[in-house]
């Protein structure tokens, strides 16, 4: 496969975790077990906000919360799952 191929695969894994850390880090907040007052947590919620807002912005039109959950994640991460399975089939054959 070609650098180019390689270097958007790697793209693509990159976000993937910032979206699970950014899910999980919600998760940690809905339960209590990190402050959202914190100074460090504030930091770390704004870095991952500004990482993911871009791409959930426009999908939240379309995919509103359902019962109190946002399945916008969700929707990002299959999606990037597509754009991999795409990138391989490029840069392959």
């Amino acid at each position: 496969m070609s650098f180019l191929g390689e270097l958007l695969l790697l793209a693509l894994d990159i976000y993937l975790w910032v979206i699970i850390a950014s899910v999980a880090i919600s998760w940690l907040l809905t339960f209590e077990v990190l402050n959202a007052r914190n100074p460090q947590a504030q930091n770390l919620i704004r870095l991952l906000q500004k990482a993911t807002d871009p791409v959930y912005r426009p999908l939240r039109r379309f995919i509103p919360p359902l019962g109190g959950l946002d399945f916008t994640p969700l929707v990002v991460i299959f999606g990037i799952y597509f754009l991999k399975r795409v990138v391989v089939q490029l840069f392959i054959y």
